[in-house]
């Protein structure tokens, strides 16, 4: 390959153009509604050849987390995916070395840790990797296909029932169109949070910004005009993501405002002729996982994958990576 440069452009920096826009995760689009929103700080990495093209670029979000109880202040950085390119034709693994230390150096010792998920495949960039000091952690993935089959062909008589009985009985979901709405989805799905510090809420700017940016939609599920479910789903390359979710359960647990919640996310998918639909954290592969079951009962597909890790702490990540070891 010709002689590669690296950039990386902070919040505060004006992008250069040119930059791909097919990818929303790495796109100048999310790199926007990241910038405005709280807590929330994105890195843009991008590489260069000799004629100032643009060979590659990812996108890494820092986001500043703090809670009283249980009380924590730390930051952290995640990237979703390996980034985009501009042809199929390069070296996508040396070109996303190249990138890795570049956000590595940068951030490396300043964010408690980084995480890297979402890879299109498991063993991508393995080694590079493993020379920028990160560890890799089994995860599971699943993900619905949506264009071979319709959604009703792939669940079981007996959850089609559940789901006709809840619509017969009133349930309905819709799109967050009004200011009202959005209130009680952002209601929602703090509430069914706040006692779950791994999950992470961003402010109602970054759901705001989704919602108008064409990418993203919010959805609520309502019964007798109540609030039992919300979710929102991002599209990117005509794939659907499942990115948050959240249901009253327990107080109307004979209409399923969870599956109904999931059902109407998957079919409006499936409507807007979407290939598959990701779900974005079904967590680690336990032998059990009641929401890694509940997920499946969908139809989906489980795939192992890998979450990287890199911790700023070098006896914590030694540790980690020996724990973690292959």
């Amino acid at each position: 390959m010709s002689q590669l440069t690296t950039h990386i452009y902070a919040s505060g920096e004006k992008l250069p153009e040119g930059l791909m826009e097919n990818n929303f995760f790495h796109s100048p689009q999310f790199f926007a509604l990241c910038r405005q929103t709280p807590r929330f700080r994105p890195y843009m990495v991008i590489v260069t050849d000799e004629s100032q093209r643009i060979v590659a670029q990812l996108l890494a979000i820092v986001r500043y987390r703090s809670s009283l109880f249980p009380p924590y202040l730390y930051r952290q950085c995640q990237i979703l995916g390996e980034g985009v390119y501009a042809s199929d034709d390069l070296p996508r693994n040396e070109l996303f070395g190249l990138m890795l230390q570049t956000i590595t150096s940068r951030l490396g010792r300043w964010m408690l840790y980084i995480e890297v998920s979402h890879l299109s495949q498991k063993m991508f960039g393995y080694r590079e990797f493993r020379q920028s000091g990160y560890f890799p952690v089994r995860w599971m993935s699943i993900h619905n296909s949506l264009h071979s089959k319709a959604p009703e062909e792939r669940i079981s008589q007996r959850m089609q029932k559940h789901i006709d009985n809840a619509y017969a009985r009133g349930v309905i979901t819709n799109e967050v169109s009004s200011d009202d709405d959005f209130e009680q989805f952002m209601r929602l799905l703090r509430h069914h949070n706040w006692l779950k510090p791994k999950r992470y809420i961003p402010d109602s700017k970054f759901f705001s910004g989704l919602m108008h940016s064409g990418n993203g939609q919010l959805y609520l599920t309502r019964w007798r005009e109540r609030i039992i479910g919300c979710s929102a789903v991002v599209v990117s390359q005509q794939q659907a993501y499942l990115w948050y979710a959240a249901y009253r359960r327990k107080t109307f647990r004979s209409l399923h405002p969870d599956v109904l919640t999931v059902w109407h996310a998957i079919k409006d998918a499936h409507r807007q002729g979407r290939q598959h639909i990701f779900f974005m954290d079904v967590g680690l592969p336990f032998r059990k996982n009641a929401f890694r079951d509940f997920i499946l009962r969908f139809g989906g597909k489980p795939t192992s994958t890998y979450r990287w890790f890199r911790c700023s702490i070098r006896w914590v990540n030694a540790l980690l990576s020996w724990i973690y070891r292959d």
